[in-house]
């Protein structure tokens, strides 16, 4: 189990790296594009998209479960050692796709933010002036309160009660 946890965390880590480097450049990708289609087909000399850049889930499992998979052969013919698990295999593909998608997040909320920060900081200027506006209100509204209440208690002296029946003859 710690085995296994190890290899996904590094997984995700791989995943991330493996993100960036194809949103840096797709070198590879356009190599076997070019292999393997024709003229028409090829992609266009803009197109940013890569093995896991800017691929649907299913392209971009489809991807991973290969690269490991010609990576545990690999490893197989390499090292007689038998450490190539299914549980491992299964860490390893389900970490790098959490970290190809925890980057594109990384990157996608880096943008926004890039994009979003001068107009946030007008948001912020505009909200402590509207927050100050606000107390000022609130301040002005509890004195104007406390006159009314002031004026309102000399106003005239109504007969009590007592006093009405007095006068009607009833007591």
């Amino acid at each position: 189990m710690g085995l296994e946890l190890i290899i996904f965390i590094a997984a995700i880590f791989f995943g991330a790296f493996l993100y960036w480097r194809e949103s840096r450049g797709n070198g590879l990708y356009r190599f076997f594009n070019k292999i393997f289609n024709s003229k028409e087909l090829q992609m266009k000399p803009n197109d940013k998209k890569g093995f896991v850049y800017q691929q649907t889930f299913l392209v971009r499992l489809i991807f991973i479960g290969f690269l490991f998979l010609i990576g545990i052969v690999v490893a197989r013919f390499l090292i007689p050692i038998d450490i190539t698990t299914i549980s491992i295999f299964a860490s390893m593909i389900v970490g790098t796709l959490a970290g190809t998608y925890l980057a594109n997040f990384i990157f996608k909320s880096g943008e926004v933010i890039e994009e979003k920060s001068d107009s946030l900081e007008d948001i912020v200027h505009d909200t402590i002036e509207k927050g100050k506006d606000f107390i000022e209100d609130l301040k002005t509204k509890d004195v104007e309160e406390e006159i009314e209440e002031i004026e309102e208690k000399p106003k005239s002296e109504e007969k009590s009660a007592r006093e009405r029946l007095k006068d009607k003859g009833l007591l």
